[in-house]
């Protein structure tokens, strides 16, 4: 089973913004959520869940769909409340969107960009992304 599609980051701002149910999973690893920074929820009142999709040295997380799971746990039964999900570039978020809609997650979607976007012409990132159009974001 394939995954809802691929939102813009401002599509996925707007679709949590508008969707008090929507949900906000950043599968990026915990080293990028303390020193790049997350996505901020607050403003619209809820929570971003945080769940590595792979580690550091990126070996799958085998609990990803039981963290999910409990992360969601909360949510109406039968709810087709939308999920959403967020890497640094808009790959690991293609995995994370397909296993969660495998797990009865439907509509999973994956933000395209990512958090910070692919590599530039001169190897930086940061030029597209969540953070590049002016989202919300904070740093620890």
């Amino acid at each position: 089973m394939s995954y809802a599609g691929d939102i813009t980051p401002v599509q996925a701002w707007e679709l949590l913004r508008d969707n008090p149910d929507a949900v906000l999973v950043d599968v990026r690893t915990e080293a990028e959520w303390r020193f790049v920074g997350v996505p901020d929820t607050a403003p619209i009142d809820r929570p971003t869940a945080l769940i590595e999709w792979v580690d550091v040295g990126g070996a799958r997380n085998e609990a990803f769909v039981d963290q999910l799971k409990q992360a969601l746990a909360g949510r109406p039964a039968g709810s087709d409340a939308p999920v959403v999900f967020l890497c640094r570039s808009g790959q690991r978020s293609i995995g994370a969107a397909t296993a969660a809609t495998a797990a009865g997650f439907a509509p999973s979607y994956n933000v395209l960009e990512g958090f910070e976007g692919a590599l530039d012409e001169r190897a930086h990132r940061g030029g597209a992304g969540w953070r590049a159009h002016g989202l919300p974001w904070r740093q620890s």
